[in-house]
This record gives C-alpha cells, sequence and structure tokens, in this order.
C-alpha cells in the first residue's frame, strides 16, 4: 500500500522566515503562489518578461529576472514545461542554488528520466498536483483539497519530507491527500496517462461517432449524445466521487442492464498488448530518448498538422456552429515548411502512415 500523508502529518512552522521562489507563473505557478501567500508563506515570483509576469504584479507579488528569485529563495518551484527547463535550468538556476536549498519539481519527468542533474548540496522533492491549476486554486478557496504525487529523490538537509509536506499543506493538498511515489513513478503515471489510456478512449469514441454516423443519425443528435452534453463529465465525476462501479445506481436499471451486458462483447479486444508495449517504451526510456531528439520536434509539428485535418474537426465546427455553441480556432495548424519536410525525409514513410491514418 502507498504511503499517503494528510494534514496532521505535517508542520508549517517548518517553513517560517523561509522565502519561496516560484519560478513560472502560469497555470500551476499562479495557483500555488496564491495559495502560499493565503496560506501565511513569504513568496516571490520570477519569471521572463511577458504577461505572466504583468499578472503576477497586479497579483501583488515581489518580481524578479529567475536568476534573481533563485539567489533570494530558500525553496525553488520550477513550474516551467519540461520542454524548456534543463535549457532554463543549466543556463539560470543550478549555479546559483544556496546550499541546502529545497528545490521542487510539480513533474517526475526530467528528474525521473535524468535530464537533469541538480547539485548535490540541495533537497529535491516532488510536489506533483492530480489537478489543472484553476482547480488548485479553486479546491483551496473551497477547503476541499486536491490529491497529490510527492517524493523525496535528495534528501541533503535530512529535513527534506518535512519541508515537503508544509509546502504539501501550504497549496492545499493535504486536506484530500498526497500520495508517495517516485519522481519517475509520476512521470510513467503520467505519460501513461496521455499514450495509453487517453488515444483508446479517443479511438473508442472516433469509432462510435462513425458508427453512428454511416447508420444515418444527425451528426449533432450524435455529438451532443456522445461528448458536447457534458454528460460524461459527470459520470467522471462520480466516479471519482464514489466508485467505478457503485455510480451506475445513477443511471437507470436500463442502461445499467445494456452497458453490462453488452460489454461483455468488448472483453477480448486485444487493447491490453498494446497498452503494455506503450508502458514498456515509457519505462525503460525510448520514449524521452525519441522526444528529447531535435527532429523529433519537427515529426510533431507534422503530425499535429495531419491530426487537425481530421475530417471530425470540420463535423465538430458544422455541428457547433448549427447548435448556437462558440467556435474555437484551435484545430488550425501552420503547414509545414518545405525546408522542415525536406529534414523529415528519413521518417517519410512513418509520416505517410499517419496522413492515412488521419484521412
Amino acid at each position: 500500500m502507498a504511503h499517503i500523508f494528510h494534514e496532521k502529518d505535517s508542520n508549517l512552522e517548518v517553513l517560517k522566515d523561509k522565502t519561496i521562489a516560484i519560478i513560472g507563473y502560469g497555470n500551476q505557478g499562479r495557483a500555488q503562489a496564491l495559495n502560499l501567500r493565503d496560506s501565511g508563506m513569504e513568496v516571490i515570483i520570477g519569471n521572463r518578461e511577458d504577461k505572466y509576469k504583468e499578472i503576477a504584479i497586479k497579483d501583488n507579488f515581489s518580481t524578479y529576472t529567475i536568476k534573481e528569485a533563485t539567489k533570494l529563495a530558500d525553496i525553488v518551484f520550477i513550474l516551467i514545461p519540461d520542454e524548456i527547463m534543463k535549457e532554463i535550468f543549466d543556463s539560470s538556476l543550478k549555479d546559483i542554488l544556496k546550499p541546502g536549498c529545497a528545490l521542487v519539481f510539480a513533474s517526475g519527468y526530467t528528474i525521473g528520466f535524468k535530464l537533469i542533474e541538480p547539485p548535490e548540496n540541495v533537497d529535491v522533492i516532488l510536489l506533483a498536483p492530480r489537478m489543472i491549476g484553476v482547480g488548485v486554486r479553486e479546491n483551496y478557496l473551497n477547503n476541499q483539497g486536491f490529491f497529490s504525487f510527492i517524493s523525496v529523490e535528495q534528501d541533503y538537509t535530512g529535513k527534506a519530507l518535512n519541508i515537503l509536506l508544509a509546502l504539501a499543506n501550504g497549496i492545499g493538498t493535504l486536506k484530500k491527500g498526497a500520495i508517495q511515489v517516485t519522481f519517475k513513478q509520476e512521470a510513467e503515471l503520467d505519460l501513461f496517462n496521455e499514450q495509453g489510456f487517453g488515444p483508446a478512449f479517443g479511438r473508442v469514441l472516433l469509432t462510435a461517432i462513425y458508427t453512428l454516423i454511416d447508420a444515418g443519425y444527425p451528426p449533432e443528435a450524435v455529438l451532443v449524445e456522445l461528448y458536447m452534453s457534458n454528460e460524461m463529465s459527470y459520470t467522471y465525476k462520480k466516479m471519482a466521487e464514489i466508485g467505478l462501479i457503485k455510480q451506475v445506481d445513477f443511471h437507470s436499471q436500463t442502461s445499467q442492464y445494456g452497458a453490462m451486458s453488452r460489454g461483455i462483447r468488448y472483453r477480448k479486444i486485444p487493447i491490453k498488448p498494446i497498452m503494455k508495449k506503450v508502458l514498456e517504451d515509457i519505462q525503460n526510456g525510448s520514449f524521452t530518448e525519441e522526444w528529447e531528439k531535435s527532429l523529433t520536434k519537427l515529426k510533431f509539428k507534422v503530425i499535429k498538422f495531419y491530426a487537425t485535418k481530421q475530417k471530425i474537426n470540420k463535423l465538430e465546427q458544422k455541428v457547433r456552429k448549427n447548435l448556437g455553441l462558440k467556435l474555437y480556432d484551435i484545430y488550425k495548424e501552420e503547414t509545414p515548411t518545405e525546408e522542415e519536410m525536406n529534414k523529415l525525409k528519413e521518417i517519410s514513410n512513418e509520416l505517410k502512415l499517419f496522413e492515412k491514418y488521419y484521412e
């Protein structure tokens, strides 16, 4: 069984007289900074000159460059995207961290897969909310809490766990619970959710949509029935609140019988072998090695371009217009340049498969 921590396990006095720097005032940065300040902590912001720094100033935080904030801090939260973290860490943080300070990550990716090597004279801890930033703030204000994954990777001071639990209390997660995992486990779970579960669910949803449309049902009715009504989000909420099976009691007996009796027909679909291979590629570092290549960033651009050309995108835009719903321009992607495509010749056969897949 995992070790799960709650408010009784922490002491906010551990953070007394300590300066906490939030590096990156984006989605998670703003939420955690506000929560920590409201919990009585001294919080400063380190951010580049952009709109997020302007928001931090409007929120009445003292703002600095990333280097300046790092020099001033006893605890440094690195809340910037994984894909730029190594560059910023190596150039602006690594050599100026105070000896004995705590380095806090909200994702296990860069440490778990050894993309970043922190100095030996600092604590390295993980505080990873299982909630988007606005939810972190909302659940703090509502006094409800939210789940997080936590870990101590490096305990230089001998006090890393106490500091981690105090910070977890400060952002509000201990009202619900913080689950102890390793950095690598957090990263693997997150990546598997994105690569194993998400795509499988998406393929099932698309198959259901086209099965019904091909059978002659109006696209507007199909999309509303399957996801635009928000009924599924309600069902997911109830799964979290009372359980995967128990939530079926909120549905009619006709619904329950149909789902259970017909659900048996899907038991032998060979999903698990694919998911196991996805997980193995995550665990052994194959995905990380692939993603860290510069060529992969171009590959991603092309794959995303093809993905936006799926017929579901045009269908959805038409349905939203017919239903009087707000239209979003999220499906438009810049066409890859000829130069970029030439650089991708070595993976052209693979990209042709993506093009065919998204037709």
